[in-house]
């Protein structure tokens, strides 16, 4: 279902706890919320629909993913960049990306999986990870 855009900055400062397999519903909601948006969205975490949990979907070089407990275990190439965000007023914020970075996360069946993702979907990436730990750009 696609689900309402949370703006607030409060809730959206809070870190989001680990996902079980108890939120594969709300993992389905994030990804039709993310399709609904896909004119102005490449990706979305669960707290952008009031879920806090750990819980990412984003676009993959044209196919959506979806990533439970995502944590990044390296990070190179630091860069600086601007970044928008569906749930914040305003326009292009600047941040610290990095082009390559190594993730480790858990399939929809919870089983894990460690992955290295360069450019432009590793900043897709550190930016849904960023709002899982209660980061606004």
């Amino acid at each position: 279902m696609v689900k309402e855009l949370m703006h607030d900055p409060i809730f959206l400062a809070k870190k989001s706890e680990p996902a079980t397999e108890n939120d594969i519903d709300i993992a389905v909601d994030l990804l039709e919320t993310l399709v609904h948006h896909q004119e102005g969205c490449v990706g979305m975490a669960a707290n952008m629909i009031g879920e806090l949990k750990r819980i990412i979907a984003f676009d993959n070089d044209g196919e959506y993913m979806v990533m439970f407990n995502p944590v990044i275990l390296k990070k190179s190439d630091a860069y600086e960049t601007e970044e928008s965000c569906l749930s914040l007023l305003g326009g292009p914020r600047k941040t610290k990306r990095y082009k390559s970075i190594k993730v480790q996360y858990q399939t929809e069946d919870f089983k894990i999986r460690i992955k290295t993702f360069k450019g432009f979907t590793a900043q897709i990436i550190q930016h849904e990870i960023d709002h899982c730990d209660g980061i606004l750009i």
